[in-house]
């Protein structure tokens, strides 16, 4: 029986009504700018989606970056070689700062739902909450224009993409 009892108070919590309060102000958070971006960003990605060999070819590029959003956890069982790691929550005006100063680099990216059959390492994402597509968008929304994402989905016994654990 304590269950509901503990249900209905975190229900009353909220004032009884259950609605949320879109006029709670904070200017870090933006959900209209956010869905704006999202769009341009949507038909920006549309151009810039490459193959695996395209993916390979640019990655051979002088001043190209591999860059890997997932978890640390996920990258070090395995990842592209080459490839940065910067995972999605840590995406930061900082960090991106850091990792990738030159918004004009080419940055390749991929994620969990690029690769089948180690899912351990690549465990698969609802195909809305793919990780590629996050990604593109918080990159985008960061003032990067420069980005390619791998489109395919791959076996990873059978990619041409050469993938290794980090070695400690």
């Amino acid at each position: 029986m304590r269950k509901p009892i503990v249900l209905l108070a975190i229900l009353g919590a909220g004032g009884g009504s259950g609605r949320a309060d879109s006029s709670i102000p904070n200017p870090r958070i933006d959900m209209a700018a956010y869905l704006k971006i999202a769009q341009e960003a949507a038909a920006h990605r549309e151009s810039h989606r490459v193959t695996e060999a395209q993916f390979l070819a640019m990655s051979r590029d002088p001043g190209t970056v591999i860059l890997d959003a997932r978890s640390r956890d996920k990258f070090d069982l395995l990842h592209i070689r080459g490839a940065i790691n910067l995972s999605f929550p840590d995406i930061a005006i900082d960090s991106l700062a850091k990792m990738l100063p030159d918004k004009n680099a080419r940055i390749l990216i991929y994620c969990n739902n690029n690769f089948t059959h180690e899912p351990e390492a690549f465990p698969a994402k609802a195909p809305a909450a793919s990780l590629n597509v996050s990604t593109y968008i918080s990159l985008y929304s960061y003032g990067y224009r420069n980005v390619w994402e791998l489109g395919p989905l791959l076996d990873v016994h059978r990619t041409t993409l050469p993938l290794e654990p980090t070695r400690r």
